[in-house]
C-alpha cells in the first residue's frame, strides 16, 4: 500500500515523470488523460506540441458495402495516431466512395452515397480541424507504418488515404476554393490576397486541383487562376480531379456544386523547402523514369519530415509503360528511400521543374512563364517542413 501511495504522489506532483509515462499514449487517449487534474492537462499539452510529424492512414483493402474502406481505416487507426490533426488531405478512388448497388443474398445493398461517406470522414475528425477531401479516378499511396514501405499505384479498386497535419512551428497550411462566376468572364483577383496567395512573402507550396473539368469554361477558368500564381520562388503543382468532396475550415463548410472551380492547400513558413519535375510523354520506361527522378534529388530537398506526392494522368501508369505497374512510385522509392509517396491519376496535371529552398530561389529573368498546365504526363513534387526535433514514429 505503501509502494501504491508514493507512486499516486509521482503521478500528482512530478511533471517529468507525469510527461515521460504521458509520451508513451496516442492523441486520443492523451486527451483522455489530460481530463484528470491540472498537471496532467499541463503535461498532454506539452507533449502535443512536441508531436510535430505528419501522420497517414492508408486504405488498401475494400471495405464493407456500407462504407468505403477509407472510413474504416480511419475509425480504427485515429485511435493509434500520436499526433492531433489541424489540416487533413484525403483522397479516395472516384468509382468506390460513391459505389455501385451489389446483389448480396437476393437483396441489393444499398448504393454509397459520397455526401454521406464524407460526412463520415470529417465525422471522425477534430472539430476544428480543416479537411480538404476528393476522388479521383487512380490513387497512389504508401502503405502505413513506416515511411520506407513500399508507394502503391492503384488504377483499379477501392483505396484511399487521409495526410493528417499537426499544428507544426513556423508552418502554416490552410485551405482555398475558387468557384467560376457563371455571371463573370473575369476572376477578381483581390481573392488571391483573401485566401493568402498574394502579399504573402512566406508563400512556398500552393497544391491546386481543378474539378469539373468537363464544364464547359473549366480549361479558361484554371488558367485565370495558375497564372497570377506562377512565379519561380512558389512551387506550384496538383491535376484534375473528379469531384471535391470536403472543404471545411474553422468558419465554413463548402460543398460541391455544378460549377467548375479549383480547391487546394497552400504552405506558408520560411523553413519549407520543396521541388518539382515534370515527367513528360518522352519518359517511357525504367531508365527515363529514374533519369526523371534524379533531377528531383538533385535539388537537394532534406528528406526527413518530407512528404512526395505524384500527380500522374489517367493514360500513364501500366499502359503507358506497356502493362508493367508501379514504375514511377519504383523508381521514386528507388530514389528517395524513406519519403512516403501520395497521389492521384487524374485528367490533367499542374506543375513543372521548380526548385524552392531557403538559399536558393530561381529569380525571373524575363517575362516567360513556365508552362504549368499538362497531359498525359506526371508531375512529382517534394515538400520538406523543416527540421523537428519531435521523438514520434
Amino acid at each position: 500500500m505503501e509502494s501504491a501511495g508514493k507512486g499516486s504522489y509521482v503521478l500528482a506532483n512530478l511533471a517529468e515523470v507525469v510527461e515521460r509515462v504521458l509520451g508513451f499514449l496516442p492523441t486520443k487517449a492523451l486527451l483522455r488523460a489530460a481530463c484528470v487534474c491540472r498537471l496532467w492537462r499541463e503535461c498532454a499539452r506539452r507533449t502535443l506540441r512536441t508531436r510535430q510529424r505528419i501522420a497517414w492512414v492508408s486504405a488498401l483493402e475494400p471495405g464493407p458495402a456500407e462504407n468505403h474502406a477509407l472510413v474504416r481505416a480511419l475509425a480504427r487507426e485515429l485511435e493509434k495516431v500520436h499526433v492531433l490533426p489541424q489540416t487533413v488531405l484525403y483522397i479516395a478512388d472516384a468509382e468506390t466512395f460513391s459505389g455501385h448497388e451489389e446483389c448480396h443474398e437476393q437483396k441489393k445493398a444499398r448504393k454509397r452515397n459520397s455526401k454521406e461517406t464524407a460526412l463520415a470522414l470529417e465525422k471522425l475528425l477534430p472539430k476544428r480541424c480543416q479537411v480538404l477531401g476528393l476522388v479521383t479516378p487512380g490513387i497512389v499511396v504508401t502503405p502505413m507504418g513506416s515511411s520506407s514501405n513500399q508507394p502503391q499505384e492503384i488504377e483499379e479498386g477501392e483505396a484511399g488515404f487521409a495526410l493528417l497535419f499537426p499544428k507544426i512551428d513556423g508552418v502554416k497550411i490552410h485551405t482555398f476554393h475558387f468557384s467560376k462566376d457563371v455571371k463573370n468572364r473575369i476572376f477578381d483577383e483581390s481573392k488571391f490576397a483573401e485566401a493568402g496567395l498574394k502579399n504573402n512573402p512566406d508563400l512556398r507550396v500552393v497544391l491546386l486541383f481543378g474539378y469539373n473539368s468537363w464544364k464547359t469554361g473549366a480549361t479558361r477558368f484554371l488558367h485565370q487562376i495558375v497564372n497570377p500564381l506562377n512565379e519561380k520562388s512558389i512551387i506550384l503543382a496538383g491535376g484534375q480531379v473528379e469531384s471535391f468532396t470536403s472543404l471545411t475550415s474553422e468558419n465554413s463548410h463548402a460543398q460541391p456544386g455544378d460549377a467548375c472551380g479549383v480547391v487546394g492547400l497552400a504552405f506558408s513558413g520560411p523553413q519549407i523547402q520543396s521541388a518539382t519535375v515534370l515527367l513528360d510523354q518522352d519518359v517511357a520506361d525504367e531508365r527515363t523514369a529514374e533519369a526523371a527522378m534524379q533531377r528531383l534529388k538533385a535539388a537537394n530537398i532534406p528528406e526527413h519530415n518530407t512528404i512526395g506526392f505524384m500527380f500522374a494522368c489517367v493514360g500513364r501508369g501500366y499502359r503507358h509503360y506497356k502493362t508493367k505497374r508501379n514504375m514511377e512510385a519504383d523508381a521514386f522509392r528507388k530514389l528517395f528511400p524513406s519519403v512516403p509517396l501520395f497521389g492521384f491519376f487524374g485528367h490533367g496535371e499542374i506543375g513543372c521543374d521548380r526548385i524552392v529552398t531557403g538559399n536558393f530561389v530561381l529569380r525571373e529573368c524575363n517575362d516567360i512563364k513556365d508552362d504549368l498546365l499538362h497531359g498525359y504526363t506526371t508531375v512529382m513534387t517534394l515538400i520538406h517542413l523543416g527540421s523537428t526535433k519531435a521523438n514520434q514514429a
